[in-house]
């Protein structure tokens, strides 16, 4: 049987610390992908910048009968016959809540793509919260931390992961409070059903959610043939099938549709749902997940 994909680390090891030591000799090169890959983008980013409650000059616009006498800008005014107000910047911190799946399914790594899913998971997330702490948004790791403010952000999210001895296989997200953001990287394999209860809590406090599946190319188109072992590293439990290409068409209905779902009740929400391949850019999700976050503040939110 030719080999497609393997577990990128065992996932029979009981001993937590020997799990947590591995992930820490791991997580700083990933903190130097992530900042590669914010720096690859990072030309283009314009900032989350809206205008609010703030000190920074934000724009001149035409008064409105009704506004506040105070904030009209006389010197603007004088120059010609409108009446102009003078708007700042806001500048009120936002707090995003971040978090990668590190469960036993997101080490698999096909012979398709360069990285295993928890290493793009935790690039992504990490380059998510170097971006957010260059401007000046307040970041929290549920179950990790709590929300905080640095422009070490990255580094300092970094070590609490690589020293998180005892990792839930899904953060408790009570912390989290209204009109926060949560951004959660995973595969998102089990029950569309399983995933919307565990996010109910969001939806019901008024959270807003940015879910990022991260797929593995051979997840998706299922590239095998002939006798075939799959193994699943969540149970342990295995299939040997005798011609795997007869399940192809199949999979690939039921993957496919997981996603579907997931995606519709994203979209219902207002919250945004993002697919990033192991064999394409990390970069690529990170402008889609920027876009969907700076377009939420744009509206007023």
């Amino acid at each position: 049987m030719a080999r497609i994909g393997e577990a990128t680390a065992p996932v029979e090891v009981q001993d937590a610390l020997v799990r947590a030591r591995t992930r820490a000799s791991f997580v700083p090169d990933l903190l130097v992908e992530a900042r590669r890959v914010v720096n690859n983008v990072i030309a283009g980013w314009h900032g989350r910048r809206r205008r609010g409650i703030g000190e920074n000059f934000w724009q001149f616009r035409p008064y409105v009968e009704g506004e506040a006498v105070a904030r009209i800008d006389w010197r603007r005014s004088a120059r010609d016959d409108h009446i102009y107000v003078r708007d700042r910047e806001w500048e009120a911190a936002h707090t995003v809540w971040l978090w990668a799946d590190r469960s036993p399914s997101m080490l698999f790594r096909s012979s398709l793509a360069e990285v295993s899913k928890e290493s793009r998971a935790l690039v992504l997330v990490l380059a998510l919260a170097e971006l957010l702490s260059r401007s000046g948004e307040r970041i929290a790791w549920p179950g990790l931390s709590d929300p905080f403010a640095a422009r070490n952000g990255a580094e300092r999210l970094a070590q609490y992961v690589a020293h998180a001895e005892k990792v839930p296989a899904r953060p408790d997200l009570a912390p989290v409070r209204r009109f926060s953001d949560v951004v959660i990287a995973s595969d998102f394999l089990d029950e569309p059903e399983e995933t919307m209860a565990w996010l109910d809590r969001l939806v019901r406090i008024g959270a807003r959610a940015h879910l990022i599946e991260v797929a593995d190319p051979a997840e998706e188109t299922f590239p095998y043939s002939g006798r075939t072992e799959f193994h699943d590293p969540e149970t342990g439990e295995r299939l040997t099938a005798g011609r795997a290409e007869t399940f192809g068409e199949d999979y690939r209905r039921l993957y496919l549709a997981r996603r579907e779902t997931l995606a519709r009740w994203c979209k219902k929400l207002g919250w945004s749902y993002t697919v990033n391949h192991t064999d394409r850019l990390a970069s690529e999700a990170l402008i889609r997940v920027h876009t969907a976050m700076t377009a939420e503040l744009d509206t007023g939110r």
